[in-house]
């Protein structure tokens, strides 16, 4: 009798010890990024599913092992090579992945340009991948039809059959926008078979975006006046209706050159000693002097003040 307590008290902590896991690994995602809650339900399912499954195996329920091939869809600045980045984490520290590092590749890595060039390129990817997770960008750009000469298909071939042979020893995540998704898989009906979560990434809203940028400025310890946080809204609001426009990428692009000229506007007033406070802080003419807020910037800084 005290044998079976003891064995359950060990059984329980032990299921406490991978939740607490998950949910710290969670928690972390959360933390570090803002919205996509579509996909953060998402990640949180498929992360209770390999809890319970590695439970499930301890008391001897046999199943096999899931299939944990993903597709992120979306547009760029969306957050997807960071949630693959968590996902090879919490891979790792739930047991299913060995190394629980993180392999990012592109067509370039994989396809060769000549004959017998291909393969040995992509079965090297593949040799750093082993025990973590493959994230292939673009993945759609492996796939040329148009070109009889192409080599693409020859990669595609060593992958799937990686897939399906090491899959308890790799995850494979492809990547881009999902219409173009969508077309390698209906011509590549094999690699669609062996993707399992198809995760959409939604576009941030105008919100989020601010919010997604005070944290970028706060991790390098600068903030924006009331004055320069009603600028960065309105550039947010222009430059997402214009074209190439990449989410939070797009944001980290524009507060690099605010940044520039932050640094130029101080050196150039002459004021000295800079406090703290000067350097810390940026101003809605480093917002507005941007391109994209050219046009009636008068109007604009009047708006901002």
């Amino acid at each position: 009798m005290a044998d079976n307590v003891s064995m359950l008290d060990t059984e329980t902590k032990h299921t406490e010890g991978l939740d607490a896991i998950a949910q710290e690994m969670l928690a972390r995602l959360d933390k570090e990024l803002v919205g996509l809650k579509p996909v953060k339900t998402r990640i949180r399912e498929i992360a209770s599913l390999l809890v319970i499954d590695r439970l499930r195996r301890e008391h001897g329920l046999v199943a096999e092992s899931p299939s944990l091939h993903m597709c992120f869809t979306g547009n760029p600045g969306t957050g997807k090579t960071t949630v693959a980045l968590r996902m090879a984490e919490i891979l790792h520290r739930l047991g299913y992945s060995r190394k629980g590092h993180l392999v990012t590749a592109t067509r370039d890595d994989l396809v060769g340009q000549y004959v017998g060039h291909t393969a040995p390129k992509t079965k090297e990817v593949l040799k750093r991948a082993m025990g973590g997770v493959l994230f292939i960008d673009e993945a759609y750009y492996l796939y040329r039809p148009e070109n009889e000469r192409d080599y693409g298909q020859e990669a595609i071939e060593i992958l799937l059959q990686v897939m399906e042979n090491n899959r308890d020893d790799l995850v494979v995540i492809l990547a881009g926008y999902k219409d173009r998704m969508e077309r390698f898989f209906q011509g590549n009906p094999g690699m669609k078979s062996r993707i399992t979560h198809h995760i959409d990434f939604p576009d941030y809203t105008v919100d989020e975006l601010m919010e997604i940028a005070k944290l970028m400025l706060a991790n390098q310890h600068y903030r924006l006046s009331p004055a320069a946080e009603q600028a960065l809204r309105l550039y947010i609001e222009r430059r997402m209706a214009q074209p190439n426009f990449a989410n939070a990428r797009s944001i980290r692009n524009a507060l690099e050159r605010a940044r520039l000229r932050h640094a130029s506007r101080l050196l150039a007033s002459g004021k000295r000693p800079l406090t703290k406070d000067d350097l810390m802080t940026i101003e809605p003419e480093e917002i507005l002097a941007s391109r994209v807020m050219r046009d009636d910037n008068d109007g604009m800084l009047q708006q901002a003040s």
